[in-house]
């Protein structure tokens, strides 16, 4: 017998045992839309965007999250705030985070000074077009 034959052959009879063994084993797999993860709360999972406690978006259009995202997902053009908005120069009139191209680190929520973004556990979410995962201002406020 050739050293060839008798490196295959033990080799071939460790892998079969792995793939029986393997066999019998609980599946740690689940199905996903159906059955969520179990996930722990430190998760990073979709961005929200808060409010104060009057219901006014706390967010001031400052640009820090868009500039300290490694990924530039984040869109943010300003408008002018309301005059009963006391002590806020500008607002967000569009917010988007393109959620294909976030890479969930959490730099945004570091960089913002008026902690208006912030992680939620929530597992992100599967959908069928491309659009769907560009989640704008209203989509953040409810999420």
């Amino acid at each position: 017998m050739s050293w060839v034959t008798r490196i295959y052959i033990p080799m071939l009879l460790k892998g079969l045992f792995i793939s029986l063994r393997e066999f019998f084993r609980k599946p740690v797999t689940f199905n996903y839309p159906e059955e969520k993860p179990k996930v722990s709360e430190r998760f990073r999972g979709e961005h929200r965007l808060t409010k104060d406690a009057e219901g006014k978006i706390k967010c001031v259009a400052c640009y820090m999250c868009a500039t300290a995202c490694p990924a530039h997902c984040i869109t943010i053009e300003a408008e002018a705030a309301p005059p009963d908005w006391e002590g806020r120069d500008k607002i967000p009139r569009v917010f988007e985070i393109d959620m294909l191209k976030c890479i969930y680190c959490g730099y945004c929520v570091e960089a913002c000074p008026k902690e208006a973004i912030e992680m939620t556990n929530k597992v992100p979410q599967v959908y069928r077009t491309r659009q769907e995962f560009i989640y704008d201002r209203e989509k953040l406020l409810s999420n």
